[in-house]
């Protein structure tokens, strides 16, 4: 079972939150920290090839699920060079660096359910899903950039 997280929300009530929601003048937004991805799963039953239609308890029991990537944080975060060999360094200001994230906005993301956080924000079921619980993305490109991927056929299955 995913677990499940209230954003807090109008008139304290669970579920009552907004992804940018405007309360009194105020915007609230989401930000989505570290190598965390914010997704929008997908919902209702499925059918199986005989015609069957699947309950969602029947669902909930599969380990992997899919859903539409809705933002993305800036990645893991990477410590700077010096400060890993200079103990006696004195603290100073640093720009946080970061290694990105595969994942865009708008890609379709199969990830391990277990790993997954359940919210809702706006009164829309989201889930956080750790960068490791990420088993593909699915992407629209142009034909020419296909770095590292397979492109998918649906008229002929790959050799």
């Amino acid at each position: 079972m995913i677990p499940q997280v209230w954003i807090g929300g109008q008139g304290g009530r669970p579920g009552h939150a907004g992804r940018t929601a405007n309360v009194a003048g105020l915007r609230k937004r989401l930000i989505v920290v570290g190598d965390r991805i914010l997704v929008r799963p997908e919902r209702g039953e499925e059918r199986t090839n005989t015609g069957l239609y699947l309950p969602q308890t029947a669902i909930s029991s599969r380990l992997a699920q899919g859903g539409w990537v809705a933002a993305v944080g800036p990645g893991m975060p990477i410590p700077e060079p010096a400060d890993l060999y200079d103990e006696s360094a004195s603290p100073r200001e640093s720009v946080a660096r970061y290694v990105p994230l595969q994942a865009q906005e708008g890609d379709y993301v199969l990830f391990l359910r277990k790993a997954a956080v359940e919210i809702t924000f706006d009164r829309q079921q989201y889930l956080i899903v750790p960068n490791s619980a990420v088993l593909v993305l699915v992407r629209e490109d142009w034909d020419g950039d296909l770095h590292g991927s397979l492109p998918l056929s649906v008229d002929e299955p790959p050799e």
